[in-house]
């Protein structure tokens, strides 16, 4: 985990070198000021002289200046070494997430990597400058006060020794005990983003159902699993002033007792006695510090934890060494292929699966709920990698294309469909970022979009909310065909991309297809027989295998699945779904 963590360092090292140098140099000039102030008492206030007091002040100002630069620099180099070292693991994060496949992404929750890439960041840019501070400034600063004051006097300097152990003890206890409720802190964490996440995505569901009492009570019961928590630390961790501000008194009053008694028998000097006490503070307090620091490092631990598994996951899908870098044509062919979303355990999904695709054919996909029609597709693009057999587009196995060079061939309208914030233009190039206006206008009136984006106010400019909020749904589905159709690719996929339109524009969609992009292989997920009956083929697919494959004509006479849809939905009585429940 840590040197995962550490490579994210990179252009920062040098500031994380400075930091600890500028605190250690602002604590040698802390630990002379006592020696200082014990010289000005003893030589100069006591024995009168003037010059003395004159001469090792202007010593004090300088170390105080000194100090106070060192301290100024250090705030200065371990604020950007931990700001820089923050952005890093974002940017890391990040971008290893965007090189995640289907598989890698469903090993994280949406909510547990947004507070990876927030809370935890904190926590560990945080924990991170006060290592660079703290964890160099406090043991500094134990040590050259425990030698500065066996040099003054080591009788009383054992007091120091005895007061160390016992708070070093205590505190070790304390911080074992709050360190377990820090790890299950995160988790509460995730609860609460998924919450917060669900509640704004689907405001207006929410809203329609009249469910915001029962969202409010949601996102308090998840806030108070956090708030519990870190009640829990805190109550344990809150112990460490008490026992800090007992042993502090504890030490005064030891020191003072035993300093007065040397003083009277002239073995200790005033001004010495004033150095002790000063040690006395600096030690405890940098205990306490080191102890904060801890607190501060084991809430981070399990935040690095986190960070560090999307750190080194690694992409289960990957280009091959020598990649093919042309997709020769459309064609599709499914040899003996399974699959499974767990390799290693569970059944397959899809089992034993061979089909056979020719470039520019049309060819339509149906089947019930849970039949694999789209884990069947996401094969195609290689959104996953198959457990037996293989996929073969082009002629060639998928897995020796460069996975961009096949995925630009290859255009997928999920069944999820997602417009991002930006103008309707923006949206649409997101299939070519070249595409020019008039290109983007021809994909539309392709997808029968463009008459509604005609009727806004602003046109191919007019602005898409987040998600896609202020469309409608087929007006959303349309949009994603187009933008699909601007990739100009070799293999179209409709996942029940039609779903939220009606059956004219359905029907006058297909005829676009069929018209402008005849090269184009086109497979078209649907529940509507209406909507694929006019496919060269149809697979019907029933819980992950084919169970026929042909055209309309001949699975209706000779598949019952495709046939019993057909008559429940011809007579009104239906869809697929609907006729499976009634079986």
């Amino acid at each position: 985990m840590l040197k995962t963590l550490m490579a994210q360092i990179k252009e920062f090292k040098a500031d994380s070198i400075r930091t600890p140098i500028f605190m250690i140099l602002e604590v040698i000039m802390e630990m002379l000021i006592p020696v200082f102030m014990a010289s000005i008492v003893d030589y100069g206030v006591e024995a009168g002289n003037i010059t003395h007091i004159y001469k090792v002040g202007a010593m004090m100002l300088v170390a105080v200046i000194i100090g106070l630069y060192a301290g100024l620099m250090g705030a200065k180099y371990g604020a950007r070494a931990s700001t820089g070292f923050a952005r890093n693991l974002r940017e890391a994060m990040y971008e290893n997430i965007q090189t995640f496949s289907f598989s890698n992404i469903d090993k994280f929750s949406t909510a547990g990597l947004v507070t990876r890439l927030t809370t935890d960041v904190t926590n560990i840019q945080n924990a991170y400058q006060m290592i660079l501070r703290m964890c160099m400034r406090s043991p500094a600063t134990l040590i050259f006060a425990m030698v500065m004051a066996y040099r003054i006097n080591a009788k009383i300097a054992t007091v120091y020794l005895v007061a160390v152990i016992f708070l070093g003890a205590i505190l070790f206890l304390i911080i074992k005990k709050a360190m377990k409720y820090f790890k299950q802190v995160f988790e509460k964490y995730d609860e609460l983003n998924a919450s917060v996440q669900e509640n704004i995505t689907g405001i207006r569901v929410v809203k329609a159902f009249v469910r915001e009492k029962f969202e409010t009570e949601r996102f308090h019961a998840a806030s108070g699993n956090v708030y519990k928590m870190f009640l829990k630390a805190e109550s344990v961790v809150v112990w460490n002033a008490p026992v800090m501000q007992f042993t502090v008194y504890a030490c005064i009053l030891g020191i003072s007792w035993i300093g007065a008694k040397m003083i009277v028998g002239s073995s200790l000097t005033t001004g010495e006695l004033m150095s002790l006490l000063t040690y006395c503070m600096n030690i405890l307090m940098s205990l306490m510090m080191l102890s904060m620091v801890f607190v501060m490092i084991t809430l981070s631990m399990a935040s690095g934890e986190r960070i560090a598994e999307v750190l080194e996951e690694k992409a289960d899908l990957e280009n091959p060494k020598n990649p093919d870098m042309v997709v020769p044509d459309g064609s599709i062919s499914f040899e003996n292929v399974s699959f499974s979303y767990k390799k290693s355990e569970g059944e397959p999904v899809l089992s034993n699966i061979n089909l056979d695709i020719h470039a520019g054919e049309t060819i339509g996909i149906i089947g019930g709920t849970g039949s694999s029609k789209t884990s069947l597709v996401n094969l195609i693009s290689r959104l996953y990698d198959v457990t037996e057999g293989c996929v073969k587009v082009g002629g060639k196995d998928v897995r020796t294309y460069d996975l961009e060079t096949l995925r630009n061939e290859v255009s997928v309208v999920l069944q999820k469909n997602v417009l991002f914030s930006g103008s309707i233009l923006e949206n649409l190039r997101w299939g070519d970022k070249n595409a020019t206006e008039e290109e983007c206008k021809r994909a539309c009136e392709l997808a029968c979009a463009d008459e509604f984006i005609q009727k806004m106010p602003e046109k191919y400019n007019t602005h898409i909310e987040q998600g896609g909020a202020n469309v409608s749904g087929g007006q959303k589905q349309r949009l994603c065909i187009a933008r699909a159709l601007l990739k100009k690719p070799k293999i179209l996929i409709l996942d029940d991309s039609t779903s939220a339109v009606d059956t004219a524009t359905d029907a006058k969609i297909r005829k676009a297809f069929a018209e402008e992009i005849p090269d184009t292989t086109k497979l078209i997920i649907a529940q509507r027989i209406s909507s694929i009956q006019s496919a060269d083929r149809i697979i019907v697919m029933d819980n992950g295998k084919v169970d026929g494959f042909g055209t309309h004509e001949e699975l209706l006479s000779s598949n019952e699945i495709y046939k019993d849809v057909y008559e429940s939905q011809m007579s009104g009585s239906g869809d697929f779904d609907e006729k499976e429940g009634e079986a």
